[in-house]
């Protein structure tokens, strides 16, 4: 996988984290026990720091960026979808984050929540726990979250974590 440090600024993985040779990590990125990542996210830790918590997916073509004002932060039981883009946010334990939606800078998303697939939550946009995001811009329902779905999520990726770490080998 492509690791990089960025002058004194050096990535931090746990061991039992996975993380797939077509990620690439940069800087000040920590990520925590049995998490992953997979082909074609990158998390560029340059101006701030990024922190994964344990057992959060980072899936394919996810962009994680922070900003000289903002960390990003993501908790534990996480999933961030398919070409997510997060940017100097906070995204607290089980959550869900859709596949291509944005979460910008100064955003936070509460425990237990749902960003749907393809919404934009605005900069400093504050979702509380257990609701909703959908939309562009994104409009919170209260209490519509899922929280089975959110678990379900989190537990196949986990599962995946191991899995992959077994048994994926390159063929050519």
């Amino acid at each position: 996988m492509p690791l990089y440090a960025l002058g004194d600024r050096l990535p931090v993985i746990d061991s039992s984290a996975f993380v797939h040779p077509d990620a690439v990590i940069i800087g000040a990125v920590s990520i925590g026990p049995e998490s992953s990542v997979w082909p074609s996210a990158v998390l560029r830790g340059d101006h701030g720091t990024i922190r994964v918590g344990a057992r959060t997916s980072i899936q394919d073509g996810a962009v994680i960026h922070c900003s000289t004002k903002w960390d990003t932060e993501i908790g534990d039981d996480c999933t961030i979808g398919h070409l997510a883009h997060l940017e100097g946010c906070s995204i607290e334990s089980g959550s869900l984050v859709g596949s291509g939606s944005v979460v910008l800078q100064h955003a936070a998303i509460g425990t237990g929540s749902v960003v749907a697939a393809g919404a934009v939550v605005s900069p400093g946009m504050v979702i509380p726990p257990g609701a909703l995001a959908r939309g562009v811009p994104a409009r919170i329902v209260e209490g519509a979250a899922d929280p089975e779905l959110i678990r379900e999520a989190a537990q196949i990726y986990v599962r995946n974590t191991h899995w992959y770490a077994a048994d994926l080998r390159r063929l050519d």
